[in-house]
């Protein structure tokens, strides 16, 4: 079922792959003021408040940066706040220097849009980021997450705060013990699993058909070619980011994936933690 928010009462659509609190963070890469490339591992050791939003240009946004920047003055050295957007890095550099933004880390999703599909925070209709508050202890689990509904409001600040109070007192947080959330580099020698494995694996995955005991593969269904294109757009980043190199086949409607190890000459446990990602980016 497609997640949603509005605009002005208006649904708008959240593509890219659903968020579970409670879970290992997602890797991303967006890009600073000085257009370097950032990802979250940068902030590793400390708790991470990343607050998302459309655009600087907006009344709302502009609150929102320049109210965390105010709050995060008395966060401490072991609290990294960070605002992301799809604004260009030079239209939030003019920002943060003309209104003095010292206190959080403004970085820009505009290159790979790898924030907002990896969170499930990126507007299909208008390639933007939705407006969130997520919370990341220093273990890398999101223990906080809110998606505010109406675009047009505000992210509950309080709730923020009593969140991060509360992580502070209790870094340790209970969580399932998570599958690999990324694809492994592939390394000469690398050898196929066995047949009894693989049956294991496709178990856990609905919908994905052992093909020659090689591949896996599976269908997905949209109301129109631009769905399908667009859904076709977002595998193919995710998996230049996991590394991974499936066959993808678009047949207007329909986008068909085909998942192998081509060095291993079968299924390995990468092509299962692609068809996971594959299947969250279409939920």
């Amino acid at each position: 079922m497609a997640r949603s928010i509005t605009f002005k009462g208006n649904s708008l659509t959240l593509a890219g792959r659903e968020t579970v609190l409670n879970k290992p963070a997602r890797l991303f890469t967006a890009v600073n003021q000085d257009l370097q490339e950032i990802t979250l591992a940068d902030f590793e050791g400390k708790i991470k408040i990343i607050n998302s939003f459309p655009s600087l240009d907006t009344p709302v946004c502009d609150l929102q940066v320049k109210e965390f920047n105010k709050r995060a003055v008395s966060f401490g050295p072991d609290v990294a706040v960070v605002g992301i957007s799809k604004d260009l890095p030079f239209a939030q550099k003019r920002f943060c220097q003309m209104n003095e933004i010292k206190n959080i880390t403004v970085l820009s999703d505009y290159k790979y849009s790898s924030f907002g599909i990896n969170y499930g925070l990126l507007i299909k209709e208008l390639n933007l980021l939705a407006r969130s508050v997520l919370i990341i202890d220093k273990n890398g689990i999101i223990r906080y997450m809110e998606i505010v509904k109406e675009l047009t409001n505000p992210p509950d600040y309080p709730a923020a705060l009593r969140a991060l109070e509360f992580i502070i007192s209790n870094p340790q947080a209970e969580t399932d013990k998570e599958a690999p959330d990324h694809c492994k580099p592939c390394e000469g020698g690398v050898l196929p699993l066995q047949r009894d494995a693989v049956e294991k694996l496709i178990a856990k995955h609905r919908g994905w058909e052992l093909i020659e005991d090689k591949k896996i593969s599976k269908e997905f269904k949209f109301t129109g070619f631009q769905d399908a294109k667009f859904f076709t757009d977002i595998v193919a980043f995710l998996a230049g980011e996991q590394g991974h190199h499936p066959v993808i086949t678009l047949m207007y409607s329909k986008v068909k994936i085909t998942l192998t190890t081509h060095s291993a000459g079968g299924l390995t446990e990468n092509d299962f933690i692609m068809a996971r990602i594959i299947d969250e980016a279409a939920s």
